[in-house]
């Protein structure tokens, strides 16, 4: 590992045994990727390649059948986890209907009341950071799919966590509400400089957010390339429609393609 790596994962690989072990499924085979402190790392793959059980491999959640993750300074994905250094950001945001919006967000203090690690900001730095300032005293109910989601964010970050790992954190909303929050992302990353996995089965998701996009084959999951995007920053709307924007889209495209899956966003 150098001393630029956050992460590194070397020859990861998950069978699910199914039906009292007599059918197994292989999620991952012989994954191998290193990502970097500060990034913005993406893993874009079809429904079903196995980038959500890599996080999850990633964040102490589950155990790879064989391989080997390894956080910062050698530390293990659990001791990592146990040290408060993941966020985590899923599809759902799993919201509290009965607290408010600054309620939610104080939630891992609440349930890590021992946690030797303390928050790094108060409930309104993190309110401000989400653009949420004047909705801490609504409702899950009363708010958007997308201001839901920006919740999850601060409430991930309430601990300042080195990695923030997001899986689908966008996949249940609507196109435009997509689009905005892609950008909303962006501003909220360009404040905080997080090491960010994220995963997306979006083509232009990837290239937008990312500074590096790793490509995954239909399962088992392998990694068929690894792309850096060059791209300049801050990254704004007007960037779609480059030609350096369409050329990264038809190299991973190409990249998708090349074990016959289509199972991505276009």
């Amino acid at each position: 590992m150098s001393a630029q790596d956050q992460i590194v994962i070397q020859n990861l690989n998950k069978v699910f045994a199914s039906g009292k072990g007599q059918i197994q499924v292989r999620a991952l085979d012989n994954v191998y990727l290193r990502i970097g402190a500060g990034q913005f790392y993406s893993v874009l793959g079809p429904s079903g390649c196995g980038k959500s059980t890599m996080l999850r491999i990633m964040g102490g959640l589950i155990e790879p059948t064989t391989g080997k993750v390894t956080i910062g300074n050698g530390e293990t994905p659990h001791h990592a986890q146990r040290a408060k250094e993941f966020g985590f950001v899923f599809q759902d945001p799993g919201l509290l209907p009965w607290k408010t919006v600054a309620g939610n967000i104080e939630v891992p203090l609440t349930v890590n009341r021992k946690a030797n690690k303390p928050l790094q900001h108060s409930t309104a730095e993190l309110l401000e950071l989400v653009g949420l300032s004047a909705f801490k005293d609504a409702y899950p109910y009363q708010l958007s799919g997308g201001m839901q989601q920006r919740v999850a964010i601060a409430r991930a970050l309430s601990f300042d966590p080195r990695i923030l790992l997001m899986d689908e954190p966008f996949g249940a909303l609507d196109e435009i509400t997509r689009a905005a929050m892609r950008y909303e992302l962006l501003r909220i990353w360009e404040r905080s400089r997080k090491t960010v996995v994220f995963v997306t089965h979006s083509i232009p998701e990837s290239i937008i957010l990312s500074d590096v996009v790793a490509v995954m084959s239909a399962r088992p999951g392998r990694v068929r390339g690894v792309v850096e995007i060059k791209l300049p920053r801050p990254r704004t709307e007007e960037i779609e429609r480059t030609p350096e924007f369409l050329e990264y889209h038809e190299k991973l495209k190409r990249l998708l393609r090349e074990d016959g899956n289509g199972g991505t966003d276009a």
